[in-house]
């Protein structure tokens, strides 16, 4: 679907006078009240997965430090150090070359690395540096830049990897402990502990898209943890470090992070196609009002120009000095609601689209001169729809 806008919200945006600096988090919903009777009542801790073994080592630990320790033995391996470089703006004939780092995560033992895509934007080289040391060459498979995701792909000849085990993000509660990992400031494999502070907010991405259902935490996130794990008690990634809000640009105990829920989604197209492909309406253009959208231009030969839905006409006039063209509003349609859904920006048209997928029906309710309208319209793959 392609929509007009106007105004851009950046990797740095701000409001009332806090920057939104691009760079972290996100969570699940699993209590610690379950670890933690195993871990009092086992005589090794998480063994069956990994975690630490000799329970001598915690001696003198609270169970709460316990938890803390395992899900740091069981979860840093799966964390990676991502390392930038790309060309800049020249200066006197000269190129400008930019550095920067952020974390990834292992999403699988083929090689494939989930990150941020505003950690890799406009890199040139990319090394991806494993949790012993070992450095590989990475290359980009694909990205969504509404979302923030991207995933990157180094050749591990051999070598052993050991991937997240992605948990559910849907029922996350608030006060929920959450542990980010990641290579904050450039120091690699970190974790710091917190809570879930809030559920259901919303940041800007680099695409003017607004991102939803993020997660805010209070632990501790600073530059370069973008794009590392959120984990919960058990180990389980939850969300994805993405950015803190903060006058200084580092940690205020201000935390955000991408849900496993949207990772889930996004991240195995990106490996099959290099990008989303995402349902269309088959709306160009559209124009907010008080009483909803607009719609200003259709696809020609899209789905909602077959369903019978009416744009701006065009009225062609010619007069002694040519052709007069103008444009009459009175033949539009207003588009209020999808599915019952009130629909009253061009986000909430795009994420109500995007929530579904090509082949889905949906019911548009629509003010039509004085009258409403609800038509139902199939939804076709975006790459499918008609190239002008």
């Amino acid at each position: 679907m392609k929509l007009s806008w106007h105004g851009l919200l950046g990797v740095v945006a701000t409001r009332r006078g806090v920057a939104w600096v691009v760079c972290f988090s996100m969570a699940s919903v699993w209590g610690i009240a379950d670890v933690q009777a195993q871990l009092v009542a086992g005589s090794s801790i998480f063994s069956a997965t990994g975690f630490v073994d000799n329970v001598d080592e915690l001696q003198g630990l609270t169970p709460e430090e316990r938890v803390n320790v395992a899900v740091y033995e069981n979860c840093h391996r799966s964390v990676v150090h991502i390392e930038t470089r790309g060309d800049t703006d020249s200066v006197l004939n000269r190129i400008l070359t930019s550095e920067g780092s952020g974390s990834g995560s292992i999403w699988d033992q083929t090689g494939h690395i989930l990150t941020n895509y505003h950690v890799i934007k406009g890199a040139t080289q990319l090394v991806v540096t494993l949790h012993d040391g070992k450095q590989f060459d990475a290359t980009v498979v694909g990205h969504d830049v509404s979302n923030d995701i991207a995933i990157l792909k180094i050749a591990p000849e051999g070598y052993e990897l050991l991937p997240v085990q992605p948990g559910r993000s849907e029922r996350l509660k608030v006060g929920q402990r959450v542990f980010a990992l990641g290579s904050p400031l450039g120091l690699e494999q970190t974790m710091t502990v917190g809570v879930v502070s809030s559920v259901n907010r919303t940041l800007p991405s680099l695409s003017k898209r607004t991102m939803k259902s993020i997660i805010q935490i209070d632990a501790a996130l600073n530059r370069g943890n973008s794009g590392g794990p959120l984990m919960n008690s058990r180990g389980e990634l939850i969300g994805m470090n993405t950015a803190i809000a903060s006058r200084v640009g580092e940690n205020s105990g201000i935390g955000f992070a991408i849900p496993a829920a949207t990772i889930l989604r996004i991240a195995p197209q990106l490996i099959q196609f290099g990008k989303v492909r995402r349902p269309s309406i088959g709306i160009e253009s559209i124009a907010e009002t008080e009483k909803g959208l607009l719609l200003v231009t259709l696809e020609p030969g899209g789905p909602a120009e077959k369903a019978g839905l009416q744009s701006v006409r065009i009225v062609r006039r010619k007069t002694l000095l040519g052709e007069l063209i103008r444009r009459d509003y009175s033949t539009a349609d207003v588009l209020t609601e999808i599915d019952g859904e009130p629909i009253r920006s061009a986000d909430d048209l795009l994420s109500s689209v995007e929530r579904r997928k090509a082949g889905d029906s949906i019911l548009v309710t629509l003010r039509r001169k004085d009258e409403t309208v609800r038509v139902p319209i199939r939804l076709v793959d975006e790459s499918m729809t008609p190239v002008q």
